[in-house]
């Protein structure tokens, strides 16, 4: 029998959903979105096979519904689906980066709920940017509500199968806590240091001393503030949480740069080298990344297209590339970032037998 999937919200984690489960052969994919170019151009790409004309009638008719909006939006139609005539059947979940309110709503509705979040993203945005296997290997933690029966996250478990994710199964608290930690709380951290950048009037030079590692460390704060609003507001207590623990550390490190001594400040730094050498170096984590090679090139015209040149012959795609530190007088760096460390590994060995030129990882 034909399972009828529908996807509301086609952006890119909802139209890479729908490309993924398209995997199955029994799975047919309708598509809603506000913007009614959005779901034109996903069916006119493939990413559904249908755009619904009603988000009601086509959530009536679906066997699974998946809520890849804004969370706002997420709770916003979950409110209203409790007056919807859904399949007694039916399984619905989400793809929001906040659990607690939204689980809250759906046991308040009385719905069949199950929320999920698929810890992966793109430099890119829209449905333009669906992949299909934007999700293999990255971490899908499934939050099933109060009333949800094992079956169901079994059934949900299946379907999710051809994603190729990691799914791990969490109440939504545990969740909360795990990504205010490890996504939430940098975010506000990357915004605290840049609006610190930006407030630097003494020194002016510091805004163009901050084009390497300061803008590295701080890519983050550049993401979507809309959505940032609302996982800020939704996850408030489990942020704030956080932010006083990391304040705490602050004030314990202030106290031993005033004391200056030598020994506990290496201490300090060496505690966090050896934590941070522990940390898992593959796959996908809570925080979207991308996979920097560096490499020394001279400064000569043609250099860039030379070595783009290869890797597109390759096929090896990357995302974005920059040069730091260059001087007619010295090897500049070429920092080439790739969405996969599979495309970096590969980036490397053609270029060290293409080229005289020496690449490293940082």
């Amino acid at each position: 029998m034909t399972r009828k999937v529908l996807i509301i919200g086609l952006g890119l984690i909802g139209g890479s959903l729908a490309k993924a489960l398209k995997r199955h052969p029994d799975v047919v994919v309708t598509g809603a979105d506000t913007d009614a170019l959005t779901r034109d151009k996903a069916f006119r790409m493939g990413v559904i096979d249908s755009a619904a004309a009603s988000v009601r009638e086509a959530a009536e008719a679906a066997d699974f519904i998946f809520l890849a909006t804004p969370v706002n939006a997420t709770v916003g139609l979950i409110g209203e689906m409790a007056a919807w005539e859904l399949k007694e059947t039916v399984l619905i979940s989400d793809t929001g980066s906040t659990k607690g309110r939204i689980l809250e709503a759906a046991e308040r509705a009385g719905i069949p709920f199950i929320g999920g979040h698929p810890m992966a993203g793109s430099h890119k945005s829209g449905v333009e940017a669906a992949k299909d296997m934007l999700f293999e290997n990255a971490y899908y933690i499934l939050t099933p509500s109060a009333g949800a029966k094992e079956e169901q996250l079994h059934r949900l478990q299946e379907l999710l199968s051809v994603t190729k994710a990691k799914m791990i199964t969490a109440t939504a608290e545990e969740h909360d806590h795990m990504t205010a930690l490890v996504s939430h709380f940098p975010h506000l951290v990357a915004a605290s240091l840049v609006h610190q950048l930006d407030k630097e009037s003494d020194y002016p030079l510091s805004r163009q001393l901050a084009a390497g590692g300061f803008r590295d460390t701080t890519r983050i704060a550049s993401s979507n503030p809309v959505m940032w609003r609302d996982i800020t507001i939704h996850n408030s207590a489990m942020i704030a949480g956080q932010l006083t623990k990391w304040m705490q550390e602050m004030e314990t490190l202030r106290n031993m740069l005033e004391q200056g001594d030598p020994r506990e400040i290496e201490a300090y730094f060496a505690k966090a080298k050896s934590a941070r050498d522990k940390l898992p170096a593959a796959g996908h984590g809570a925080l979207y990344s991308v996979y920097d090679l560096y490499l020394d090139i001279p400064d000569t015209p043609g250099i860039i297209s030379e070595v783009t040149g290869y890797l597109a012959e390759e096929e090896i795609s990357i995302v974005n590339l920059r040069i730091l530190e260059t001087r007619e007088d010295l090897f500049g760096i070429l920092v080439l970032s790739f969405q996969t460390p599979e495309d970096r590994e590969r980036a490397q060995q053609c270029l060290k037998r293409r080229t005289a030129y020496d690449s490293y990882i940082s």
